[in-house]
Protein backbone atom coordinates (compact mmCIF):
# COMPACT_ATOMS: atom_id res chain seq x y z
CA UNK A 1 0.00 0.00 0.00
CA UNK A 2 1.27 3.74 -0.99
CA UNK A 3 2.25 5.66 2.05
CA UNK A 4 2.15 9.53 1.66
CA UNK A 5 4.45 9.87 4.60
CA UNK A 6 6.94 7.76 3.45
CA UNK A 7 6.13 9.56 -0.16
CA UNK A 8 7.39 12.76 1.57
CA UNK A 9 10.26 11.27 3.04
CA UNK A 10 11.53 9.97 0.23
CA UNK A 11 11.47 13.61 -1.28
CA UNK A 12 13.64 14.76 1.58
CA UNK A 13 16.26 14.03 0.29
CA UNK A 14 18.24 16.52 -2.70
CA UNK A 15 19.95 12.51 -4.29
CA UNK A 16 16.46 10.93 -4.20
CA UNK A 17 15.05 14.53 -6.14
CA UNK A 18 17.39 14.54 -8.89
CA UNK A 19 17.33 10.60 -9.16
CA UNK A 20 13.11 11.57 -9.78
CA UNK A 21 13.26 14.55 -12.04
CA UNK A 22 15.53 11.94 -14.33
CA UNK A 23 13.62 9.40 -14.62
CA UNK A 24 9.98 11.82 -14.77
CA UNK A 25 11.92 13.35 -17.74
CA UNK A 26 13.57 10.06 -19.48
CA UNK A 27 10.11 7.82 -18.56
CA UNK A 28 13.50 4.91 -18.10
CA UNK A 29 16.82 5.00 -17.02
CA UNK A 30 19.44 1.98 -16.37
CA UNK A 31 21.44 2.51 -13.02
CA UNK A 32 24.81 3.35 -14.88
CA UNK A 33 22.82 6.20 -16.55
CA UNK A 34 21.86 7.28 -13.61
CA UNK A 35 25.14 7.30 -11.66
CA UNK A 36 27.01 9.16 -14.56
CA UNK A 37 24.35 12.05 -14.70
CA UNK A 38 24.81 12.61 -11.17
CA UNK A 39 28.40 12.11 -11.19
CA UNK A 40 28.66 9.84 -8.42
CA UNK A 41 28.86 6.19 -7.27
CA UNK A 42 26.71 3.15 -8.54
CA UNK A 43 26.36 2.21 -4.46
CA UNK A 44 25.08 5.62 -3.32
CA UNK A 45 23.10 5.67 -6.31
CA UNK A 46 21.54 2.12 -5.79
CA UNK A 47 20.97 2.75 -1.95
CA UNK A 48 18.53 5.46 -2.91
CA UNK A 49 16.87 3.93 -5.81
CA UNK A 50 16.25 1.01 -2.82
CA UNK A 51 14.66 3.38 -0.42
CA UNK A 52 11.94 4.58 -3.53
CA UNK A 53 11.64 1.46 -5.14
CA UNK A 54 10.60 0.25 -1.35
CA UNK A 55 8.44 3.71 -0.90
CA UNK A 56 6.55 2.40 -4.26
CA UNK A 57 7.63 5.41 -6.47
CA UNK A 58 9.71 3.38 -8.79
CA UNK A 59 9.38 -0.22 -10.99
CA UNK A 60 12.28 -2.11 -12.29
CA UNK A 61 12.42 -4.23 -14.91
CA UNK A 62 15.81 -6.58 -16.06
CA UNK A 63 17.56 -6.71 -19.17
CA UNK A 64 20.50 -9.09 -19.58
CA UNK A 65 23.20 -7.19 -16.77
CA UNK A 66 21.01 -3.94 -17.03
CA UNK A 67 18.98 -2.74 -14.43
CA UNK A 68 16.38 -0.39 -15.24
CA UNK A 69 14.11 2.10 -13.19
CA UNK A 70 10.85 3.85 -14.28
CA UNK A 71 8.23 5.64 -12.37
CA UNK A 72 5.99 2.99 -10.71
CA UNK A 73 2.93 2.48 -12.74
CA UNK A 74 0.58 2.31 -9.97
CA UNK A 75 1.95 5.58 -8.14
CA UNK A 76 -1.36 7.76 -7.30
CA UNK A 77 -2.33 10.73 -10.02
CA UNK A 78 -1.80 12.82 -6.55
CA UNK A 79 1.95 11.77 -6.20
CA UNK A 80 2.39 12.39 -9.52
CA UNK A 81 1.49 15.63 -9.97
CA UNK A 82 3.53 16.52 -7.22
CA UNK A 83 6.87 14.94 -9.29
CA UNK A 84 5.59 16.89 -12.29
CA UNK A 85 5.75 20.09 -10.08
CA UNK A 86 9.28 18.98 -8.67
CA UNK A 87 10.07 18.44 -12.59
CA UNK A 88 9.07 22.12 -13.26
CA UNK A 89 10.17 23.92 -10.33
CA UNK A 90 13.60 22.45 -11.14
CA UNK A 91 13.75 23.82 -14.76
CA UNK A 92 16.14 26.48 -13.98
CA UNK A 93 18.28 25.39 -11.86
CA UNK A 94 21.92 24.75 -12.83
CA UNK A 95 22.24 21.63 -10.93
CA UNK A 96 19.51 19.55 -12.34
CA UNK A 97 20.72 20.96 -15.73
CA UNK A 98 24.16 19.90 -15.19
CA UNK A 99 22.56 16.17 -14.44
CA UNK A 100 21.02 15.63 -17.35
CA UNK A 101 23.53 17.32 -19.53
CA UNK A 102 26.04 14.66 -18.17
CA UNK A 103 23.22 12.19 -19.51
CA UNK A 104 23.02 13.49 -22.63
CA UNK A 105 26.88 13.28 -23.26
CA UNK A 106 27.25 9.87 -21.71
CA UNK A 107 29.09 7.39 -23.82
CA UNK A 108 28.03 3.79 -24.82
CA UNK A 109 24.16 4.60 -23.36
CA UNK A 110 22.54 0.76 -23.00
CA UNK A 111 19.91 0.42 -25.98
CA UNK A 112 16.15 0.03 -25.21
CA UNK A 113 14.24 -2.98 -27.06
CA UNK A 114 11.66 -2.80 -24.65
CA UNK A 115 10.76 0.48 -23.35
Amino acid sequence: MFNEQTFFDTLSDETRRRLLVLLMKEGELCVCELFCALATSQPKVSRHLGVMREAGLLGVRREGTWVFYRMHPQLPLWAYRVLEALVQGTASSAAYAEDTGRLEAMANRPARCCT
